[in-house]
């Protein structure tokens, strides 16, 4: 028998580039609306962890469910491990973990996360990746690179270049799609992401601010399945809320 699956998306008001991104208009409708459907698209249950009375409210008009979490609560990870544990799901069900700000999440990679914990039962964790092919992004801090072993299963994360390509990045002779592009979207097995929200944050993990080192510092694996291309990047600056307008503007005169 499968396990049960959980989208949870962890929604803060609070945003240090752009307050209050969550509840800000695209098209018509909160960025936070805008994500929810997209979730809601994979036919799963979507439940929404927010912070904030403002964020709550939203959900509840357009028809979401939620649940506040504490604002001491230090990462999204830490608020979809907090509803896992409010709606006392098992230990073995699956929680997806999908970014507010992606309003253009395509629904089919929420079974592409699951996939690789029905398939083995031993695995907690599970991310995405897809080949970079630009060289702008190999070198941008703001596209997360990473590199697996044989299995697939995550060996570091960094917004550096890795693997470097020595004597050959100056020259441009790092070979076409030999990088890998981390999707920031998680699956975990219920048990697992509590385990991995009680857990210290690792040093790694606070250097490159990226959630996903404490699992790697502290023996967690994680299994990255591959997929076609990433979605458009979250909205965390004023112009990335324009583009996501031109975008969505794009794609409704389609």
């Amino acid at each position: 028998m499968s396990p049960d699956v959980h989208i949870v998306i962890p929604a803060r008001y609070a945003s240090t580039r752009l307050p209050g991104k969550v509840l800000l208009d695209l098209g018509g409708q909160p960025l936070l609306q805008r994500t929810w459907s997209a979730a809601s698209n994979s036919g799963y249950e979507v439940w929404v962890a927010v912070d904030d009375a403002r964020v709550q409210s939203a959900v509840e008009a357009f028809g979401g469910r939620s649940l506040m979490t504490p604002s001491e609560l230090r990462s999204g990870t830490e608020r979809v491990a907090y509803v896992a544990r409010h709606r006392a799901w098992p230990a073995d069900d699956i929680v997806v973990n999908v970014q507010a700000d992606e309003p253009f999440f395509p629904p089919s990679y929420v079974g592409q996360l699951v996939e690789p914990l029905v398939e083995d039962p031993s695995l907690g964790m599970s991310s995405l990746a897809c080949r970079i092919d630009q060289r702008d992004q190999i070198f941008s801090e703001h596209c997360v690179k990473v590199v697996c072993n044989l299995r697939g299963d995550a060996l570091y994360f960094s917004r550096a270049p890795i693997p470097w390509v020595r004597g050959g990045m100056a020259e441009e002779r790092a070979p076409s799609g030999f990088y890998l592009r981390h999707i920031g979207a998680y699956a975990y097995r219920v048990g697992m992401l509590i385990q991995l929200a009680d857990l210290p944050e690792a040093p790694s993990e606070v250097s490159e601010s990226l959630e996903q080192l404490r699992a790697l510092h502290h023996g967690i694996s994680i299994r990255i399945r591959a997929v076609d291309s990433a979605p458009p990047p979250g909205i965390d600056t004023p112009a990335d809320l324009e583009r996501a307008r031109a975008l969505l503007s794009e794609h409704s005169q389609r």
